[in-house]
């Protein structure tokens, strides 16, 4: 029975000085222990069996996924190179962008944040869905899509692809429970950790989840 593995990686941590949201914005890379963390992650992915023969890297194109990915695909392209095998590149998707929110581009809980604001409190009247902003269920639809996509296009193959923590927990929540929708503060998906969906890639069953925190240690 033929098996793929989406391997589903969080970015780093990013550096963030002013403690905004920043959601889908422009120019918020790594910070210097977010390359750190996306470096543990990438020699992870090079030390695993499975892992260092993946077909395919996939990431969201904002600067932070594009950065991890960057890093994993030096590590992964190094063992490659030993094997006598083609380096990987980087293909970027929209469907694995982070969720989209209202508060961007502003404070969250810092001092006197945005969420304390009286004009906000609507933004905040369902932490079940969210009301701030996508839909867990939407969210939950377009990494549906993507992973499904790729299941179908690499079967029996690995496949990395770099995102962000919304739409990694909000896919695995769909999967463990039938709904994308949870409460937030109960994620486990650790920057730059690795959340993996074994499926069937005949019939796309989803055989097994397993979660890996690489960079667990990294200061």
């Amino acid at each position: 029975m033929p098996a793929t593995t989406i391997h589903l990686v969080r970015h780093g941590e990013v550096f963030n000085p002013n403690h905004v949201l920043y959601e889908r914005l422009p120019d918020f890379h790594l910070s210097s222990r977010g390359v750190r963390m996306a470096q543990a992650t990438a020699r992870y992915i090079a030390a695993h069996s499975g892992l260092n023969h993946a077909a395919a890297v996939y990431s969201s194109p904002l600067d932070r996924t594009r950065e991890t990915a960057g890093e994993i695909l030096k590590a992964l392209n190094s063992v490659r190179e030993e094997r006598g095998e083609q380096p990987l590149g980087l293909t970027t998707d929209e469907r694995v962008i982070e969720a989209g929110n209202e508060f961007r581009g502003k404070r969250i809980g810092h001092g006197d944040g945005a969420l304390w604001r009286p004009e906000n409190l609507r933004l905040i009247r369902n932490l079940h869905k969210p009301s701030w902003g996508e839909s867990y269920d939407h969210i939950g639809q377009r990494m549906s899509d993507f992973v499904y996509e790729k299941v179908s296009e690499y079967p029996g193959e690995q496949v990395i692809v770099v995102s962000h923590e919304s739409p990694i927990y909000s896919f695995r929540h769909l999967m463990e429970t039938g709904s994308a929708e949870h409460w937030m503060w109960k994620r486990h998906t650790a920057l730059a950790s690795v959340t993996s969906f074994t499926f069937d890639s005949e019939t796309r069953e989803l055989l097994a989840v397993a979660y890996a925190d690489p960079a667990a240690g990294v200061q």
